[in-house]
């Protein structure tokens, strides 16, 4: 039996994730202080120890559980279910505002503190100007 077939094989799994947050085995290897050569052995292990295994969790940025318990078809199934809710909701989560109206009110916001920086400014000059003729 290959290892891609076994349902519990963890090494393989942890290449899976590392494979699909689309990290190389160095830099998994450089985030958990060890070499590449340590990281191809430990993905062709069946089994990790816990102490290892919580490592490599957070070296990757995930639970252990979701290391332990995670699968392809799991994956295939999340992006479908994304796709198939891409007209503004995301499983239970509805858009309730357009992100591009938030972004114009920002640089709208954006725009009126300069206005108001650059009348500060002015005033300042002013103020100096006034300053240096009474003299």
């Amino acid at each position: 039996m290959s290892t891609a077939t076994k349902p519990n094989h963890i090494g393989r799994k942890i290449s899976r994730i590392r494979e699909l947050k689309d990290m190389k085995q160095e830099a998994l290897a450089q985030a958990m202080g060890t070499n590449q050569q340590a990281i191809s052995i430990m993905e062709n292990s069946e089994t990790i120890e816990e102490e290892k295994l919580i490592e490599v969790a957070k070296a990757l940025g995930v639970s252990v559980e979701a290391i332990k318990n995670f699968s392809e078809e799991g994956v295939f199934n999340y992006f479908n279910n994304f796709y198939d809710n891409s007209q503004g909701t995301v499983g239970n989560y509805h858009c309730t505002f357009n992100p591009l109206d938030k972004l114009m009110e920002s640089v709208e916001e954006n725009r009126k503190l300069y206005e108001r920086l650059l009348k500060a400014e002015q005033d300042k000059v002013e103020y100096l100007e006034k300053l240096l003729k009474a003299k």
